[in-house]
């Protein structure tokens, strides 16, 4: 029998690929095609459109990065909007906070969250969790319209083509400056800075959320099977310094175990690259 390899194209002459024991799942949904995987060295795997999103093996970097980052800026935040995450990740770790109240999820796929709770329960597990409300509608159209004031936004949005793309616009980050509450917090994965086109990506969401925003940072994370495995998330806020305003005192005092995130990290995380620094200044 011949092997079987899921490959994705980072670039028309850079390939990613992963030896796969079965494909357990494969649809086209409404929006987008939905394949999960099995791998004898990252376990089971979801693609979305045939890019990769999760892995079993390394998911918890991403979801470390994208959650406790702005949980460790401001440890009473109490209502969440979490937009995308289908897979029920980044749930999964606000359902850690006793002190989160609500936690909104906005995914306009259904099939992604179905899926993912059949063959990924390891992140699915967060959908479980009684705080957490899902609507399955538009991210755009919901923050445009919502009244509700959220303390923490996390936008866990696929790349900016499909289904996620109108999560990369200006008036997307607009009404998510509206939907937030004073001292509010914006927190979203911001693509990898490495190849030109990802890059030209992560620099228009940038200037975009420092058009709406008066505090907007970047920090990175590396995530081996995200494209170059150097992956920034972007930080902005009301008010509150991602650094400055660091509670690290009161974030090691909940005792939280985990396997990629600590507040040294947290620091170092936004002390980038000079040649991301660069790239970041370009659109200023």
């Amino acid at each position: 029998m011949d092997d079987l390899w899921f490959s994705e194209y980072h670039t028309p002459n850079v390939r990613f690929s992963i030896r796969v024991d079965r494909q357990l799942h494969d649809e086209q949904s409404e929006y987008q095609r939905i394949c999960v995987y099995d791998s004898p060295d990252f376990g089971r795997f979801l693609t979305l459109d045939g890019a990769l999103m999760l892995t079993e093996r390394d998911e918890f970097i991403y979801h470390d990065m994208i959650t406790h980052v702005p949980m460790a800026v401001n440890p009473d935040i109490k209502t969440v909007l979490v937009i995308g995450a289908g897979d029920g990740g980044v749930t999964r770790e606000l359902g850690r906070y006793p002190s989160i109240k609500r936690i909104d999820v906005v995914e306009i796929d259904p099939r992604v969250v179905d899926v993912c709770r059949t063959y990924l329960p390891k992140t699915a597990c967060g959908f479980l969790d009684p705080r957490v409300i899902l609507r399955f509608e538009d991210g755009l159209r919901y923050v445009r319209h919502t009244r509700e004031q959220y303390d923490l936004i996390i936008v866990d949005s696929t790349d900016p083509s499909g289904p996620g793309e109108v999560l990369f616009t200006s008036e997307f980050y607009g009404s998510c400056y509206a939907a937030l509450a004073e001292g509010g917090i914006l927190v979203n994965q911001h693509e990898s800075p490495f190849y030109p086109t990802d890059a030209k990506a992560m620099q228009s969401a940038h200037k975009r959320i420092a058009e709406s925003f008066p505090v907007c940072r970047v920090y990175q994370a590396h995530i081996p099977t995200y494209p170059s495995g150097h992956w920034l998330f972007g930080f902005a806020s009301k008010g509150p310094h991602p650094v400055r305003d660091l509670q690290a005192n009161r974030w090691c005092a909940l005792g939280l175990a985990t396997r990629y995130y600590n507040v040294n990290l947290h620091r170092g995380a936004f002390a980038l690259p000079t040649y991301v620094e660069e790239l970041l200044k370009q659109h200023e």
